[in-house]
């Protein structure tokens, strides 16, 4: 086991939800086309005048206020965001500033697309336990509703907004990390992307309006993740040293209802142990899976003493799994 305690968790919204319905009236489809297409009632959509890294800081404002600890008591912020709120500098300054943490606060900002927070959480209970922090905020932040293209129904109407924070500080060997894996298939590296923003396409290099927003092969990832998460799981479970039985909650990245569905066929546990928060909120990129954890928590179903599953996959193709003792 990697010693680490996780002590609070913390969530922020935009203050506008959107519905399904009222996408169809905006976007000119017949009654119900959008909840069918996505299986998303309503989600979070910011505001022009709402920022980023406003909202990670909002979460993680509300994860000190859960653990009872102030802006100072952080000794490391981490940035754990699908995509970056500028190109340079890390996101995880601007959440810095927006929370008020003390200036000299370290800051700085892991990427692992929508598995972001759980590579950031593996980084983070190392750096804890070989002694250099002793307290690390883990922030995730996506305003998906800037990068869609409504004229790509599939990959467009999913998301929604939305951040979760999480604290964690040393633990005593009672609780942490019993397994972690990540790999990743670069042949699936087209199924989705953002191609604009970074050397390869920019106003310098050539790039088109297009360029800039997010494109999705669905179909393609399903048939990738499906081909290569079952041996996947089975070696995070041999690694853990126990089955699924032992799982007391799982938390999915929230990345679609066929995501969802496959993933509880794969696991074969009781739906009731499987967070979802897909239709009320979308797919929020890098900042689902904590606020799927944040909801585990505060509903009481992730409590301590229990044992608990992370698992999704990301753009890359990516696939990741997390077996916490809480």
């Amino acid at each position: 086991m990697i010693p680490v305690r996780l002590i609070a968790t913390g969530k922020a919204v935009p203050s506008h939800s959107v519905t399904s319905d009222s996408l169809d009236r905006k976007l000119g489809h017949p009654p119900g086309y959008t909840l069918q297409k996505s299986g998303v009632l309503s989600r979070f959509v910011a505001a022009p005048d709402e920022s980023q890294s406003q909202l990670g800081a909002a979460a993680l404002l509300d994860a000190l206020k859960n653990a009872g600890l102030q802006p100072g008591d952080v000794d490391l912020l981490i940035g754990a965001c699908g995509v970056p709120e500028q190109a340079l500098p890390n996101t995880a300054c601007f959440i810095a500033l927006h929370a008020g943490l003390p200036a000299g606060t370290p800051a700085f900002d892991i990427n692992a697309s929508c598995l972001s927070f759980m590579a950031a959480l593996r980084v983070a209970a190392s750096m804890l336990g070989d002694g250099g922090y002793r307290r690390i905020a883990i922030v995730s932040s996506d305003l998906a509703s800037r990068g869609v293209d409504w004229s790509e129904p599939e990959a467009s109407m999913i998301f929604g907004d939305g951040a979760a924070a999480v604290i964690v500080e040393r633990g005593d060997g009672s609780t942490g990390i019993v397994a972690y894996k990540m790999g990743t298939y670069p042949e699936g590296r087209r199924y989705c992307e953002i191609r604009g923003g970074g050397t390869e396409r920019n106003p310098r290099n050539g790039s088109e309006p297009g360029d800039y927003l997010f494109h999705m092969d669905g179909k393609a990832v399903f048939r990738l993740a499906v081909k290569v998460m079952p041996a996947f799981l089975d070696q995070l479970m041999v690694e853990s040293g126990a089955g699924l039985d032992r799982i007391d909650v799982v938390v999915p990245h929230q990345a679609s209802p066929l995501g969802l569905a496959h993933a509880a066929r794969i696991l074969d546990v009781p739906d009731a142990k499987i967070i979802k928060i897909f239709a009320t909120h979308g797919n929020q990129v890098a900042a689902s899976l904590p606020t799927a954890l944040h909801e585990a928590v505060m509903t009481g179903r992730a409590v301590p003493g229990q044992r608990l599953l992370m698992m999704g996959t990301a753009a890359g193709l990516t696939i990741g799994g997390m077996i916490i003792d809480l």
